[in-house]
């Protein structure tokens, strides 16, 4: 189908782009790398009057260091994030969820900060940013501030970023030296995960950091199998044993492929996984 008619605007900085944010409310929809909101458009689900295209902010694209951070530009493409050397050196949990999106043309056009904008709990980037302790950076009218993980994502496509605002970067806390795995379920290849289980721990295994994929209305943590896991040895019977503990607290979605407790079996069974490679044992 073909989009209803709307108004194109492209920016040149985050001043310009909130301001036309401000002018048109309602009315207007931000549009990153457009993998999420093209699709929409052409079905018209959704038809607004103008378009704020953030493709021409330079200073929103990138990836640097700062102190105990690295910081991930919004408009970031999921092929930056999966091939940057400071990912791989302080935040590998991303680079290898990166890599798991989708296919390599949405990985060169999708943005780490429109897919996460985006909140479908089925999305790749969310589970392993709340793992991962992520702290969002949002410009509104008032300034900037800064929303941790945990009170980001509030409900399904829903996440605190108000609708006069526009999330600018993520600010990742250095996991340097833990490893890490991400464990994806589908049935076709490139498809939304059924499930998915982004794990990061350090040492063998000191501490462990687990994030669900598809498993509520937001991305999880499974902190019953991280409380299990803290300091214990990384033996295949010892980690599965706690990941038995990954789906409490869940709600996983029934649909066509696959009901809710399927799901929640899933969780565990992938959860074992994820720990035992991002351990270096399986």
């Amino acid at each position: 189908m073909i989009p209803a008619p709307f108004d194109y605007l492209a920016p040149s900085s985050v001043e310009e782009a909130l301001a036309a944010l401000g002018e048109h409310g309602d009315d207007a929809k931000i549009l990153a790398g457009g993998q999420s909101l093209l699709p929409v458009l052409r079905m018209r689900l959704n038809a607004p009057e103008v378009v704020i295209d953030l493709g021409r902010i330079s200073s929103l694209r990138g990836i640097r260091e700062e102190g105990d951070a690295i910081v991930i530009g919004a408009m970031t493409t999921h092929h930056e994030v999966r091939d940057h050397a400071l990912v791989k050196e302080h935040a590998l949990l991303l680079s290898k969820a990166a890599a798991e999106v989708a296919d390599a043309q949405i990985r060169h056009r999708g943005t780490f900060g429109g897919a996460l904008a985006h909140a479908d709990p089925a999305g790749d980037l969310g589970a392993p940013a709340l793992a991962l302790g992520a702290e969002f950076v949002i410009a509104g009218p008032g300034g900037t501030r800064t929303v941790g993980a945990d009170d980001f994502f509030v409900d399904l496509f829903e996440t605190a970023i108000g609708e006069d605002e526009i999330l600018t970067e993520v600010r990742i806390p250095k996991h340097t030296g833990w490893g890490a795995h991400y464990e994806k379920f589908v049935r076709v290849a490139h498809q939304w995960p059924i499930v998915a289980v982004a794990a990061t721990v350090r040492g063998s295994i000191d501490e462990a950091r687990i994030g669900l994929t598809n498993m509520g209305s937001t991305p999880l943590r499974a902190r019953a199998t991280e409380a299990a896991l803290a300091g214990a040895t990384a033996t295949e019977d010892g980690v599965r044993e706690a990941a038995q503990q990954a789906a409490e607290g869940t709600n996983p979605p029934s649909d066509l492929n696959g009901a809710a407790d399927y799901r929640q079996h899933l969780a565990r069974v992938l959860t074992g996984r994820a720990v035992l490679k991002a351990a270096g044992v399986a």
